[in-house]
């Protein structure tokens, strides 16, 4: 069990790790920082540049935390939260869940993972065993009661996010849905 929990530890991080240099240095084919921020602002994040670079920043601090297993529950929490708003936003953005339609079915599944390791800990081979962290889970109970506070917390900080997304989205559609003023006639 604790091979398998390091091991999701290990790709999750990696995984988001990735992801996060994607959108800022434009590492392992992504775009980079300047043609990110356009796109987060097409899904309701802005302002593009700031939220790339909170997402990302979330992202690699959540990961370290996760891959050595040293407060676990707060880097479970922190990669939970911006994968829900990034599942959120693309949800919100393309009307549909489903990643083969532009939705947010991907990040989603990877705020599951680390919801769940929210509720497993982090497994023997982590620091926060090492150290015997009071929030290593013992028993089932504290396991459960560790992973509600990672779950609710981390959807606190997305449903925050993702309410003023949803404004966003809403305020560009009604901005492109006013007809232009008719344009002056040219003389030829």
């Amino acid at each position: 069990m604790d091979l398998g929990l390091l091991l999701l530890r290990l790709v999750l991080a990696a995984i988001l790790y990735m992801h996060a240099t994607q959108k800022t240095l434009g590492w392992f084919s992504g775009l980079g920082l300047d043609r990110m921020a356009p796109i987060f602002e097409s899904l309701g994040q802005r302002p593009g540049r700031h939220m790339v670079r909170l997402a990302a920043g979330c992202e690699i601090v959540g990961s370290l935390l996760i891959a050595v297993g040293i407060a676990t529950p707060l880097g479970a929490a922190m990669l939970a939260g911006t994968m829900m708003v990034a599942g959120g936003a693309s949800t919100l953005s393309k009307g549909t869940v489903w990643n083969a339609a532009g939705g947010g079915e991907y990040p989603l599944v990877l705020a599951a993972f680390a919801v769940v390791i929210g509720f497993t800990g982090p497994g023997a081979w982590s620091l926060d065993s090492a150290l015997k962290a009071p929030w290593v889970p013992k028993s089932n109970a504290a396991a459960l009661v560790i992973g509600v506070i990672v779950f609710v917390v981390a959807a606190l900080a997305a449903g925050a996010a993702l309410l003023r997304t949803r404004a966003n989205l809403a305020s560009a559609a009604s901005a492109a849905s006013v007809a232009p003023e008719s344009a002056p006639p040219t003389s030829a």
